[in-house]
């Protein structure tokens, strides 16, 4: 090492101050366009040839390759762990129990549910007052209640796929 190297190690207060030179902060031609490929990113598409096809026509003028290296980071890097979401099986469970027979862990998950999808509070109001409707044999509120569920106009449940069984 040479001693103006040795003199520049030795008056840095913290490590960070050692990284500074020609290759920090340098631009890239791909810089403009990496907001676009994190969006897309976190869509689901994560295929470098393809990302690279969409940003060509809006006016990269770089290589495939240097996309494919920024994607491989991405790829490489550890990404933060999130919790598994529950099962369409274990929110309609939940939906279809009595509120206070839940646990507060299954309420705290099935409020963040709800808040991810505004259709739950009207599919929950509408389980749980068909339910006190049932219970306690308020047949003549029906009527009532059907108008109500097409006036919220939900989304459909898909139909099952058959299964074939030889």
């Amino acid at each position: 090492m040479s001693q103006n190297t040795v003199l520049r190690f030795s008056r840095a207060d913290t490590p960070e101050e050692l990284f500074t030179g020609q290759w920090q902060n340098r631009t890239s031609v791909l810089d403009e366009y990496k907001t676009y490929l994190d969006d897309r990113w976190s869509e689901g598409c994560t295929n470098a040839w393809k990302l690279w096809e969409e940003i060509v026509p809006l006016g990269y003028k770089g290589s495939y390759q240097r996309v494919r290296a920024y994607l491989h980071k991405k790829r490489t890097s550890p990404q933060l762990v999130t919790a598994r979401p529950p099962s369409p099986r274990k929110v309609a469970g939940w939906i279809l129990s009595r509120p206070e027979t839940l646990t507060e862990p299954e309420q705290l998950q099935l409020k963040t549910v709800r808040s991810h999808c505004p259709e739950l509070h009207a599919l929950i109001r509408h389980v749980r007052s068909f339910a006190v409707m049932l219970t306690e044999r308020q047949g003549e509120r029906l009527p009532h209640w059907l108008d109500a569920v097409r006036q919220d106009d939900l989304p459909s449940p898909p139909h099952p796929r058959r299964r074939h069984r030889p």
